[in-house]
C-alpha cells in the first residue's frame, strides 16, 4: 500500500504490519542523473520490498514448520511518502542541491514517523538512499524506539549496503545508483552525458590521510559530482540490485515485526 495513494478509510481497514519510510536527498548527481536520485532509488526499493513482504513472511513460517501459517495470515507493508531533503550540505556547490541541518533532519524524520504508531502501525523501517543520512538515521531509529510516548520501534536500512559484493562499487552517481535508475526510472538518465560523467568524475570518495578524509565537501575531489564509472551500471545490473536490496529489506521488515519489544 502506498500511503499517498490510499484514502484514510483504506488505511483504517488495512492490516498493516510495518511501515517503510523512504528517505533520500535532493543533490547533484553528475550531469547524467537527476537531483532526486537518492529519493527515487529509496522509493523503488521500498515499493519492491512491500510487494515482496508477504512471500517472505510465508517462507519464514514454512521454514519454521508452522502448520497454521498461510500466505494470508500476515499483514502488509505500507510505503509512506518519501522525505526528499536530507543531510547533504557536502554537495552544496552543485546547483539545485538542497539540505537541512542534521538536527532539523533528525527531528523532522522522527516526528513524521511518530504518526505511524498513532494509527496502530508501531513498526517502522527508514529506507535510506543517501550516504549523508546514515549517521543521523541511526540515531533517529534509536530515539524513536526509546520514546515512551508511543509503542513504536524503528530501524534504519540503507539499500546500497545490502547488495552483496556490489556494495564496494557504490561511489556517487556511479555504477550502482545509475544502474538502479536505468532499471526503475530509465527516462530520467541522460544517456548522452554518461561519457562526460565518467570522464569528469573521481575514482574515489574523499581525500584520505591516516584514515581521515580531509575533504568536507564533494567538490573538493570531484569536478562534476560523480565518483565511479556510471557506464558500468546497466539496467540488468540495476534489476539485480533491486532484487537484492528489496529482498534484504523485506527480510529485515519481517524480523522487525516479529521482534519482541519490552
Amino acid at each position: 500500500m502506498r500511503l499517498a495513494d490510499a484514502t484514510w478509510t483504506d488505511v483504517r481497514n488495512a492490516d498493516v504490519d510495518v511501515a517503510y519510510l523512504p528517505v533520500g536527498s535532493t543533490e547533484g548527481h553528475g550531469p547524467h542523473a537527476p537531483l532526486g536520485t537518492d529519493t527515487l532509488n529509496a522509493v523503488a526499493v521500498a515499493e519492491a520490498a512491500a510487494e515482496e513482504y508477504g512471500s517472505v513472511v510465508a517462507d519464514d513460517a514454512s521454514e519454521a514448520a508452522d502448520p497454521d501459517a498461510e500466505d494470508g495470515d500476515c499483514g502488509e507493508a505500507l510505503v509512506g511518502p518519501p522525505i526528499p531533503v536530507g543531510v547533504a550540505e557536502e554537495h552544496r556547490r552543485f546547483d539545485g542541491t538542497m539540505w537541512v541541518s542534521p538536527d532539523t533532519f533528525r527531528s523532522y524524520v522522527r516526528e513524521a514517523a511518530a504518526s505511524f504508531p498513532a494509527h496502530g502501525v508501531d513498526r517502522v523501517v527508514f529506507v535510506n538512499g543517501h550516504g549523508g543520512n546514515v549517521e543521523a538515521l541511526a540515531e533517529v531509529a534509536r530515539r524513536f524506539s526509546r520514546d515512551d510516548t508511543h509503542d513504536g520501534y524503528a530501524v534504519a536500512f540503507t539499500w546500497f549496503e545490502s547488495v552483496g559484493e556490489h556494495a564496494s562499487d557504490m561511489g556517487h552517481a556511479g555504477p550502482l545508483e545509475t544502474a538502479l535508475l536505468r532499471a526503475t526510472n530509465p527516462e530520467l538518465v541522460r544517456e548522452d552525458r554518461i561519457a562526460a560523467a565518467r570522464d569528469g568524475g573521481a575514482d574515489r570518495w574523499g581525500e584520505w590521510v591516516s584514515g581521515v578524509n580531509l575533504a568536507h565537501d564533494s567538490h573538493e575531489f570531484t569536478d562534476n559530482g560523480v565518483v565511479g564509472d556510471p557506464s558500468a551500471g546497466d539496467a540488468a545490473r540495476g534489476r539485480e540490485l533491486l532484487d537484492r536490496a528489496s529482498d534484504a529489506l523485506a527480510t529485515l521488515a519481517a524480523a522487525v515485526v516479529e521482534r519482541d519489544i519490552d
